[in-house]
């Protein structure tokens, strides 16, 4: 059964790094509340983040905007990937744990 979810796992992992091919085709014009901060006038209020891990979606050292903003997409995707497999793992694993104590209701 754990090797029918790798492969679900797999395949969604796959599907998201290949739609980070067509991030360069999305629109550059602001949308949601980034274009009402706009039109209202109170974008310029904003304060920056604490720390940015991809600023602006693309790596400074890679000449071409296109190919920095995919491979800023493939890092966030495995960035996102390894912390949910981690959190998964670590919850797993507690479950397990809690599952092998003696007298938590369990069948005897």
């Amino acid at each position: 059964m754990r090797l029918r979810y790798l492969g679900l796992i797999a395949a969604g992992l796959g599907i998201a790094l290949l739609i980070t091919l067509f991030s360069p085709f999305a629109s550059s014009h602001p949308d949601g509340l980034e274009r009402v901060a706009e039109d209202k006038g109170f974008s310029g209020l904003a304060d920056s983040p604490p720390y940015e891990l991809i600023s602006d979606y693309v790596f400074p050292w890679v000449d071409n905007e296109d190919l920095a903003t995919v491979l800023s997409g493939i890092v966030g995707v495995l960035i996102v990937a390894a912390v949910v497999f981690t959190i998964a793992f670590l919850l797993a694993r507690a479950g397990g744990a809690q599952r092998s104590t003696p007298g938590r209701g369990g069948p005897s």
